[in-house]
């Protein structure tokens, strides 16, 4: 059941992520749903799976975009691989801790992403990284923070709880 929700998960994001964005975008800025929702499965299934989906995802997304092809595959599993260890570390989860680490992360995956465009002077890369790299990495932590709060109502976490 579980193997049918991550395929599912994987196949369906790249149209939602292609399609219903565009529509949700604020001052033309997308959150990253593949890294959202890889830490979100790292978080709740553990380091394992948060790791093999968050690489299927990034495998995926890479197919689809213009972008570096590692660096969304990479990028994606690390974050399960990571979201899956705080899970286990952390005393307590909240949707603040996850909004800023996945804030954190996803402003250093924009920086790498920015320095490994080619053609682009110093004045161009640092109009990308404040006009781009930082309000996304900003939105990814609220869309991340949100969707962990309401699944958090929605499902019981006792894999997330320390008596």
């Amino acid at each position: 059941m579980k193997f049918l929700f991550y395929v599912t998960l994987v196949v369906l994001l790249v149209p939602l992520q292609t399609t219903l964005l565009p529509h949700l975008s604020v001052w033309n800025i997308k959150p990253d749903l593949g890294l959202v929702a890889a830490a979100l499965v790292g978080l709740f299934a553990g380091e394992l799976e948060g790791l093999l989906v968050g690489l299927a995802i990034g495998w995926v997304l890479s197919l689809f975009s213009a972008g570096e092809l590692w660096l969304t595959l990479l990028t994606n599993g690390g974050v399960g691989l990571l979201a899956g260890f705080l899970g286990k570390q952390m005393s307590q989860v909240t949707s603040i801790s996850l909004g800023v680490g996945l804030m954190l992360v996803s402003l250093a995956a924009g920086l790498f992403a920015a320095m490994n465009s080619k053609g682009l002077d110093m004045s161009q890369m640092w109009w990308m990284v404040q006009s781009v790299v930082v309000p996304q990495a900003c939105f990814d932590g609220a869309v991340g923070a949100g969707f962990f709060w309401l699944l958090s109502r929605r499902f019981a976490l006792t894999r997330l709880r320390t008596e």
